[in-house]
């Protein structure tokens, strides 16, 4: 897993038994077809500290899953677009219908380092950094979700600059989610990988105006100074590898791609100059305020097919998500996997099957020719 985490130790009582071992084979595979609806909740992670600094280092220089192509690793990168004055790190590999690939929160393009030459074999994949993630500039905006929406947009309109299928883990679903709502022209299908975002809370608006008085009298001007010394403290300590592969552990559930590299990839962003600012800002200032952005509101603007792999052993977002988003929005297939967060860098042979086998209904593949 090539992202940039940490967990309180809270979190880890909802962790499942990382004896658990996974199935060779999806655990199931339901279809339905319909109409668009959905519900609401915060989105942040529960128990989740993140970097917010993707890797300059990577796993991609392990041993690569038995009988699998693997992305190269350039400390370089690979291909860069300049939007809205900041560079942007993206790969592109293949021919034919594209397919656009989105990290999750603390990751980069080269999460996706089994996916993209499998998938490329059909289609014409790309796999973008996220505005302060892997080899994006760590720019010192204002975070919040609409702006890698934006930034997903705009990539779709200058550089795919024809319909494709997003695809996205954790963040990057949530991200995908958004901007196909806002943008169904220029978006085909959507795939989420144990997406991030949550369903709504009935009573959260009216808690909030009740206590809004309170915050902006009393707790508003005290609030940034503790949290650069919380978050401060947290960024340290997600640095420190031993507390890295610890978490690691944690979310892979076959933990056989967690090494020495994959830690080091997760601690040499850090070096970055605007890391510890980029990070406080996702904290403080998207992280923890998420209230507004759910999946009721997303997901009715939604009117394309969409496909759930769902890691069912993930103890940040379990399948419990996965059967409610199939419930609200009937125009959904759902592959169930005994992985954990990362299913495709876990298990990429069996997420690739996945998406090979759902693609062809969005848009007819081409294979490129044997050379």
């Amino acid at each position: 897993m090539s992202s940039s985490f940490a967990v309180l130790p809270s979190a880890r009582t909802g962790f499942v038994n990382p004896s658990r071992r996974r199935s060779l084979l999806p655990s199931r595979v339901h279809e339905q077809r319909g109409r668009c609806h959905l519900g609401r909740r915060s989105f942040t992670f529960r128990g989740i500290v993140a970097s917010g600094v993707a890797m300059a280092g990577s796993s991609l220089m392990t041993e690569p899953v038995k009988g699998a192509d693997r992305l190269p690793f350039k400390p370089e990168g690979y291909n860069y677009w300049t939007w809205r004055g900041h560079k942007i790190h993206y790969v592109v590999q293949g021919e034919g219908f594209p397919v656009v690939l989105i990290h999750g929160f603390g990751a980069s393009a080269y999460h996706w380092r089994y996916n993209i030459p499998e998938l490329a074999k059909s289609y014409k994949v790309y796999a973008v950094d996220l505005l302060g993630f892997g080899w994006s500039e760590k720019a010192l905006v204002e975070y919040d979700a609409m702006i890698w929406k934006d930034q997903v947009a705009d990539f779709l309109k200058e550089i795919v600059k024809e319909p494709a299928v997003l695809v996205g883990n954790s963040l990057g679903g949530f991200t995908a989610l958004v901007t196909a709502g806002g943008l169904p022209e220029q978006v085909a299908g959507v795939v989420l990988l144990n997406s991030a975002g949550q369903f709504g809370d009935s009573s959260a608006k009216a808690k909030k105006s009740e206590e809004s008085v309170l915050q902006k009298v009393v707790v508003k001007p005290l609030k940034e100074i503790f949290q650069r010394i919380f978050l401060g403290f947290l960024f340290w300590q997600a640095k420190q590898p031993a507390r890295i592969k610890s978490v690691l552990n944690s979310v892979y559930i076959n933990s056989s791609n967690v090494d020495d590299y994959l830690v080091d990839s997760i601690t040499m962003p850090a070096a970055d100059p605007n890391a510890g600012e980029v990070y406080y800002r996702l904290m403080s200032r998207f992280m923890m305020n998420q209230t507004r952005y759910t999946l009721d509101s997303i997901l009715s603007k939604l009117s394309c097919p969409l496909l759930l792999i769902w890691g069912d052993l993930d103890p940040w977002v379990g399948p419990t998500k996965a059967i409610r988003i199939k419930e609200f929005y009937p125009n959904t297939s759902l592959v169930n996997l005994q992985a954990g967060h990362c299913p495709h860098d876990e298990v990429p042979e069996l997420v690739n099957k996945a998406l090979l086998d759902w693609l062809p209904s969005i848009a007819p593949k081409t294979s490129l020719p044997e050379l």
